[in-house]
Formats: C-alpha cells, structure tokens, sequence
C-alpha cells in the first residue's frame, strides 16, 4: 500500500532518481540502455503517432519483451516524458551573452520551437502533461529567459512576453503539424490537400459569406504553395509580438518618474 502512494505522488521522470535508472544488473537484458529506447520510442511516435503508441508495441520493436523496458522506466508515462526531452536537444539555442540583437536571437528560437512542434506532432499533447524540468527543456527554458531580459522590459512584463510569443508558436506549429499528418493520412501533397479542401468548402452553403469574405484576405496574403503562404503568416504574427515588445518596451521608459 504504502509502495502504491509513493508511485501514485511521483511527478515527473526527473525526480526521486528515475532517470538515472538503467546500467546492467542481474536479469536485466543485454543491448538495452534507457537512451536506446527513449530513441526507439521517439522513432515509433513520429512513424505511428501517439495513439498507437504502447509498451508492447515498443518492446516488439526492441525485439524483446515488455517487461524488459520496465527495467528502465515504471510507466509509459516515464517513457514519453524521456522522449519530450529528447526532442528538444533539436533546437538551435542561440547565446545570449553573445553580441546579437535580442529580435534575431528570439526569431531563431520561436522558428525552431516550431518547426519541432511540425517535426513531432505527438509533442504538442504531452507538452502540458509533465512538469518539463528535463535538461533539454530546462537549457531551453533558461535561454529564453535570458534572450527576453535582454528586450528591456520590466522584470514584472517578462513572462507575459514569453506567453505572448512561445504559446503563439506553440498554437501555429500544433496546428501546422497537424494540417501535415493530415495531408500525410490522404497521400496527396500539401498543395493537392489545400486545393481538395477548399473545393469542398466551398460546395457547402453555409460556408458562402465566409468564403466570400476570405477570398481578398487569401490573394492579397500571397503565396505559391501552402508552405509559402505557411511561412509568410508566421514571420508576420512573429513581426508583430517582436513590434508589440518593442512599443511596451518604450512605454514602461515614458512611465519610469
């Protein structure tokens, strides 16, 4: 029983030294480490998607039993949470001690939270699952901390300016992998998908006054290909939260006394 609460109180893979379980030891089985199958298991979510994801599934791949992983982790949980970290080794983090402007620096980070976010569709669920204290997430959790300090914003605005930016970027790359895995489902390219779907709603009555009234907004957007048009709307939200720091920035210097 009292086994049973302390496993049910545990928080995240990172604590009470679950993550470093793993070197060999008496029945444990050989060409197994926690890194392999933390790699195995991200593999498996990017190929199949979270859904289909499961112990069995990842220890066939493995080829060996399932039991075998739990030398490594308690729970499935544990695993996913492992694989969330390991993604965000990917991303480019800029230096922000270096001699770069903060608008650059911040750009190379969002751009690359979100292709991430498009990499890995399976991320986005499990992003507010866990407590994200691993240290891929925590190096780049503390860089974007210091890249917003260096916007000149009061220290009270900074978090507000991290939402502002990350939970946007969060939103569009969700989306965006999503538009891909969809596309990915039918077999057709993006382009071939966007056309299919728009042909579609616009065959529905309903949809008549707001098809009519995106159809300026659309052909003045620009844009080839879906990821032109894509790219061309999130450099531009991105412009505006950039704008957007920068004009806060000057009025908490007109309101100092």
């Amino acid at each position: 029983m009292a086994r049973t609460a302390r496993a049910a109180a545990r928080t995240s893979v990172w604590l009470e030294g679950r993550a470093r379980r793993g070197g060999r030891g008496g029945g444990q089985p050989s060409g197994l480490d926690r890194d392999r199958i933390t790699e195995v298991t991200v593999r498996l979510l990017d190929a199949e998607g979270l859904a289909k994801f499961s112990m069995r599934r990842l220890a066939a791949e493995l080829n060996v039993t399932a039991m075998s992983v739990y030398w490594y982790v308690d729970t499935k949980d544990d695993l996913l949470e492992l694989a969330t970290d390991a993604v965000m080794r990917e991303l480019e983090l800029p230096d922000p001690a270096a001699d770069e402007n903060w608008r650059d620096q911040l750009r190379t980070l969002a751009q690359g939270y979100r292709a991430m976010l498009v990499r890995h569709p399976w991320l986005s669920p499990l992003a507010g699952r866990f407590l994200n204290i691993g240290p891929n997430y925590l190096a780049f959790s503390l860089v974007v901390q210091q890249v917003i300090r260096k916007t000149g914003l009061p220290v009270h605005r900074l978090t507000g300016a991290i939402s502002a930016v990350f939970q946007f970027v969060y939103g569009y790359g969700t989306l965006e992998g999503h538009f891909y895995s969809r596309v990915t489902d039918t077999g057709m390219t993006p382009d071939e998908y966007f056309r299919s779907a728009v042909n579609e709603v616009t065959k529905f009555p309903g949809a008549t006054e707001v098809i009519q009234e995106s159809t300026e907004i659309m052909e003045a957007r620009g844009g080839d290909t879906v990821q032109e048009m894509m790219e061309r709307d999130f450099q531009f939200a991105l412009d505006l939260l950039v704008a957007g720091i920068e004009a806060m920035v000057e009025r908490a210097v007109t309101e100092r006394p």
